[in-house]
Parts: C-alpha cells; sequence; structure tokens
C-alpha cells in the first residue's frame, strides 16, 4: 500500500488559517490514490505555564494559529512530554518537550453534515507514565472503515511532569490561587474545554463529544468522566464515553502517601529536606528532564499516579460507585458506556517495572508503587494466603506479577465497575447505558510489535479499533474487525445519533 500526504490549508474563523495535510492512500503503485481524511497535527490547545508544576492556561480570545499568507504549520504531530522508554520505543531527550499542550485532529474528507460531524476524543495509555497522540492513527479509520467523525487526539503531561504532589507544591499552587496535583488529567480537561468551544472550526458537532481511552487513557475517561458529572449541567462536556482495557480500581492515594513519593524524589537528588518549602521547589525545578527522570525509576514509589486532590478528584468517589450515586448521575444525563477488555492482557503488562526479585516481598514493593498500601495488604492477601506462589503461576516476577497486575488495572476493576452500575447498595440500575466487549482476535500485523505467545494481550487490539493504526490489515481481517467492533461502534447509540 502506498500513502500520500499533500498540503491542506484550512481557515479556523477568527482563529486564523492552519496547514495540514490530505491523507491519500491506494493499494498498488498503480493504482489511483483516494483520500482518507485530514490531518491537523499538534493543534494547540493551551498556553504553557511559567513554570513545572503550574496549570496550562486556555487559549486567549485573541490567540490565532496563522494567517492566510502565513498559516500555522500543523502537519506534524503533538509535543511529546519528557518520559521514559518501553519495548519498541526508546527513550528521545532530543523530541522532549515540556510544552506538549496541542492536539492532533483528523477529519473526514466531504461536505460537513448539517450540525457537523461526531466528535471522538480518544486519550492515549502509557501507565500515565508515557506515551503520545503521535502513536496512533485515525487515517483508514475514518477513511476506509467509513467512521465518520471528527477526531481529537490530545497529549499531556505524564509521569511525575502530570502527577507530582505534596504538600510544598500544594503551597506554592495556592500563591497563584490554583490547586496542585493531577496536572496530567487538568490537561486533558483543557483539551476537553479547547474541543467544546473550537471544534465546530473543524466542521465538529461539540455538542456529540464522546470521550474515549485506552489503558491509563481509559482510566483518564473515568475520572474525566466523574469530573464532569460533578459539573453544572451547562458545563457539561462529555455525551458518552469508551474505557477500553482499563477501569476504576481504587480511591487513589491520599496527599499523605504521595508526601513520601515527593520526599524519596527530594533524596535521590540530594536536596535536603531541611530547605525551606521554596527552595526545594526552586531547585527541583532548574533539573533537567532527563535527570528528573532517570533518577525518578530508582526510588521505591516510581510510579507517578493520580492523588486524592478533593478538586479533581473528590474523596468520596468510590463511596459514590458503592452507594449508585455515580450511577444515578449516568442516568440523569444518558451517558452510555463502553468498556471491555483482551483475553490475554497480563503478557504486556508483567513487562513494565516487574518486580525487582522473584520473591512475594518483591511483589508486594512493586504493587505499592501504584497502589495505596492498605489497599495492595487487602488484595494480596486474598490472591497468596500465607504468602505462597499459587500453583498455577510460575514465578513471583514475571507470571504473579503480569496476572495481579492485569486483574487490578483491568479484568477484575472492569467487572466491579459494572457490578457498582447495576446491583450497588441503593438498587440503582445502569445497565441500560452499559455495553461490553472482549476481543479474543488479533491482526497479524501485531507481530511487529508483540510476540505471538502473547496471544490478545494488553494493546494487541489497537489495530482493532483504528483499523490498522498505520498498519495494513489483510483483506480478510478487514471484515472482520468492521463486522467485529468498528461497526458496532459506529452503530453505538451515541446521543444526536450517529450514522457511520
Amino acid at each position: 500500500m502506498e500513502t500520500a500526504r499533500r498540503a491542506y490549508l484550512k481557515s479556523l474563523a477568527h482563529r486564523g488559517t492552519i496547514q495540514g495535510v490530505t491523507i491519500s492512500t491506494s493499494p498498488s503503485p498503480t493504482s489511483q490514490l483516494k483520500d482518507l481524511c485530514h490531518y491537523f497535527g499538534g493543534v494547540r490547545y493551551g498556553l504553557a505555564p511559567a513554570e513545572r508544576w503550574r496549570r496550562a492556561q486556555p487559549l486567549p480570545a485573541s490567540f490565532t494559529y496563522g494567517s492566510e499568507e502565513a498559516p500555522g504549520h500543523c502537519d506534524e504531530g503533538a509535543g511529546l512530554c519528557p518520559q521514559p522508554g518501553f519495548r519498541h520505543t526508546p527513550e528521545n531527550p532530543d523530541a522532549w518537550n515540556e510544552d506538549c499542550f496541542q492536539c492532533n485532529v483528523w477529519t473526514p474528507i466531504g461536505k460537513v453534515p448539517e450540525g457537523g460531524w461526531p466528535v471522538f476524543v480518544f486519550i492515549h495509555g502509557g501507565w500515565l507514565q508515557f506515551g503520545t497522540p503521535n502513536s496512533f492513527n485515525a487515517a483508514a479509520l475514518i477513511g476506509e472503515a467509513d467512521f465518520n467523525c471528527v477526531v481529537v487526539m490530545p497529549a499531556y503531561r505524564v509521569n511525575l511532569f502530570g502527577f507530582l504532589y505534596s504538600e510544598e507544591l500544594e503551597e506554592d499552587a495556592a500563591t497563584v490561587g490554583e490547586t496542585v496535583g493531577n496536572h496530567g488529567f487538568w490537561d486533558q480537561r483543557l483539551a476537553l474545554k479547547w474541543t467544546k468551544e473550537n471544534i465546530h472550526l473543524f466542521g465538529g458537532n461539540p455538542e456529540t463529544i464522546t470521550i474515549s481511552g485506552y489503558s491509563a487513557g481509559a482510566n483518564s475517561v473515568f475520572h474525566q468522566l466523574a469530573y464532569d458529572l460533578r459539573q453544572p449541567d451547562e458545563d457539561s462536556i462529555i455525551r458518552q464515553a469508551c474505557i477500553w482495557s482499563n477501569s476504576p480500581a481504587v480511591q487513589p492515594k491520599q496527599p499523605t502517601e504521595t508526601q513520601t513519593q515527593f520526599n524519596q524524589l527530594l533524596t535521590v537528588l540530594e536536596i535536603p529536606l531541611t530547605l525551606s518549602n521554596s527552595e526545594k521547589l526552586t531547585r527541583l525545578r532548574s533539573i533537567p528532564a532527563k535527570t528528573l527522570l532517570d533518577k525518578a525509576r530508582t526510588i521505591s514509589l516510581h510510579q507517578f499516579r493520580p492523588t486524592t486532590d478533593k478538586s479533581f478528584i473528590s474523596p468520596s468517589l468510590f463511596q459514590t460507585l458503592d452507594s449508585g450515586a455515580f450511577a444515578r448521575s449516568l442516568l440523569s444525563r444518558n451517558i452510555r458506556l463502553i468498556i471491555g477488555e483482551c483475553s490475554d492482557e497480563r503478557f504486556l503488562y508483567s513487562a513494565w517495572f516487574p518486580p525487582t526479585e522473584n520473591t512475594f516481598s518483591a511483589l508486594r514493593t512493586r504493587l505499592v508503587a501504584d497502589y495505596p498500601e492498605h489497599i495492595v495488604d487487602a488484595v494480596t492477601a486474598l490472591y497468596y494466603p500465607d504468602n505462597h506462589l499459587p500453583a498455577h503461576c510460575k514465578n513471583w516476577d514475571e507470571d504473579a506479577w503480569g496476572r495481579i497486575y492485569a486483574d487490578m488495572q483491568v479484568h477484575q476493576m472492569q467487572r466491579g465497575f459494572a457490578y457498582a452500575l447495576t446491583e450497588n447498595e441503593n438498587g440503582v440500575d445502569a445497565s441500560a447505558l452499559l455495553f461490553r466487549y472482549r476481543i479474543e482476535w488479533r491482526a497479524k500485523c501485531v507481530e511487529v510489535s508483540l510476540p505471538v505467545e502473547w496471544g490478545v494481550t494488553h494493546s494487541s487490539d489497537y489495530p482493532i479499533w483504528f483499523f490498522g493504526n498505520g498498519f495494513l490489515l489483510e483483506e480478510g481481517e478487514k471484515g472482520v474487525v468492521k463486522e467485529g467492533l468498528v461497526g458496532p461502534l459506529g452503530r453505538f447509540d451515541f446521543e444526536g445519533g450517529w450514522e457511520c
């Protein structure tokens, strides 16, 4: 298959003019090119803060991307937040940019329908530690699978740049009237607000925003949805949600727990804990990104996760799941959900920062890097009575680790979420809003990045959701993908109706 790109100018009215590309393809060098979609990469949705660990700012009303004579160039991709590498994506400090507040936008070819195309926002995954929207390609999904919508994929801050929390940062944020922590989630919310306010300029309908995400992006979708449900109706953005291969797990760590992580980071960076709060942050902000990441991976609490900050994440969030209040909120706004999993999630999960030793103690220590300690102890007591390796597990540091991590990230948590929406304390039944799937098939192109023996593991379904995701599906596979998931997703009964 041949793919071609040619320049495409787009007027965004009061936002000026940008230059994207029209993506075309042909099945062979002698075949005529077919236009798939228009693509605009690295479209800014927010302005960078003056310092690390501050909130990004919305674009002012006067902001323009460029002029007709000098259009803004949006033909590449979004900025890449500093991040560790994983498997086939090694670290690339030369590409890092802490000003990563951009998104990639795909639009269908042809006349915009009355009211605009539906809008599909996708949040990338990566354990909240790495990832970029530049790894995803919606061209074939729109142009070949006829998924006629505007696709928006935002970049956001990850790892310690997006999820560091401490009383020092809390005090610092208060000086400028901000909340602290969960900056990656605030980035996503800013991108959603930008989409609501500006997507009509790309032919999208701002009243039909579906938010979707994979893995940590799916976890982000849950938290974005929970935040959105707490807002007044006039400020709500989300109309439907897709939670792919992840789910709400437990109430995120409390500030006292993340303070321990912050102190570990300062210690490994040789920043004295006895310094004033302002001096600690001054030193921390002056350290190069690569040094921060290199040192952060050496501490025991090396995973930077959300914090129950009382602003973005409510302290009673998981109580609302148990009581049925969350389900009642979904019903009141008629927000439908798609949730689901791959059959063999555990194999890829086993490869991410595995325990340092083949012992129960090392597995427990690794889990505490992600989850509150009391949760870890409660769960491991169920899985490993008397701290013994189960007969079906080969070892602690790979097999047992992959199994329990996949359960805590996906399998058991998705079932718990479904239970909370249908069998909660107050009998609120939101089952009519809930659609579930399970994937037990993968395309041949997945072999490029994932071993065959891993089966249908975590992320092996990217080519399903994105109709190849930039790779070539075989002709027989295209029918399977359309019939199995892309077709049903397109027919999903979104508010306002989707005709895909």
